[in-house]
C-alpha cells in the first residue's frame, strides 16, 4: 500500500503544477489537475454521445493522460523544441510496484498512439478542454486566444467532438447562467 499512497500523493501534485501555455497567452491560469478534471468530464460527455465507446476506458485514459507531468512538469510547444521529457521513464517510476501499474501504462500508451476510438476521443477531450479555456478568455475580452483558437480547433478529430466545438464557439461562456437568472426580455434591450 506504500506504493499506492505514493501514487496518490504524486497525482495530488498535479494540483500544484501550472499548465505552462497560459504564460504565452498573457492571461489565465490552470493547474494540470484542473485541466485533467475538465478533460475527464468532457470525455464522460463524449462517451454518452458516441455509441459503442468503452466509456470506462475513455474516462480512465483522460484521468491519467497527464500523470507523468507530476515528474516532468508541463512542457509547452516552445519548450518541447529545446527540452525532451522522458515521460516513459517518469511513468515507469510512478507505476513501479503497483499491482495495477500496467493498466495505467497501457492507457497512457494507447492515448499516445492515438489509434483507438477511445484514444481519439481522449485527444479530442483534451483539445476541447483547451478550447473552453480559450473561448472563456476571448469572451471576457482577451484577444490572444483568437489567434490560438483556429489552430486548436483544427486538431479536433472526431465528428462528435467537431460538433461540440462548433457549438462551443457559438455559445457565450455565461449563457448557461444568464438563461437562468436574467429575464430574457432584459437581455434583448
Amino acid at each position: 500500500m506504500k506504493n499506492v499512497a505514493n501514487l496518490l500523493f504524486e497525482a495530488k501534485m498535479l494540483k500544484e503544477i501550472s499548465r505552462s501555455g497560459f504564460h504565452f497567452l498573457g492571461s489565465g491560469r490552470e493547474s494540470i489537475a484542473e485541466h485533467t478534471f475538465s478533460t475527464t468530464f468532457i470525455a464522460y460527455v463524449l462517451a454518452q454521445l458516441q455509441p459503442g465507446v468503452d466509456a470506462l476506458k475513455l474516462i480512465s485514459m483522460c484521468l491519467v493522460h497527464d500523470l507523468p507531468e507530476a515528474r516532468t512538469g508541463d512542457l509547452n510547444t516552445v519548450q518541447k523544441a529545446y527540452v525532451t521529457a522522458d515521460e516513459a521513464k517518469a511513468l515507469e517510476d510512478a507505476t513501479a510496484g503497483l499491482p495495477f501499474g500496467s493498466a495505467i501504462t497501457d492507457l497512457i500508451e494507447e492515448f499516445n498512439q492515438n489509434s483507438s476510438v477511445e484514444a481519439k476521443l481522449a485527444h479530442d477531450a483534451d483539445q476541447i478542454a483547451l478550447i473552453l479555456e480559450l473561448k472563456h478568455l476571448s469572451d471576457i475580452g482577451y484577444t490572444p486566444p483568437d489567434t490560438w483558437l483556429p489552430h486548436v480547433l483544427g486538431r479536433v478529430q472526431t465528428k462528435i467532438a467537431q460538433e461540440i466545438t462548433r457549438s462551443i464557439m457559438e455559445t457565450n461562456r455565461d449563457d448557461w447562467w444568464l438563461n437562468n437568472v436574467v429575464d430574457t426580455d432584459c437581455r434583448n434591450d
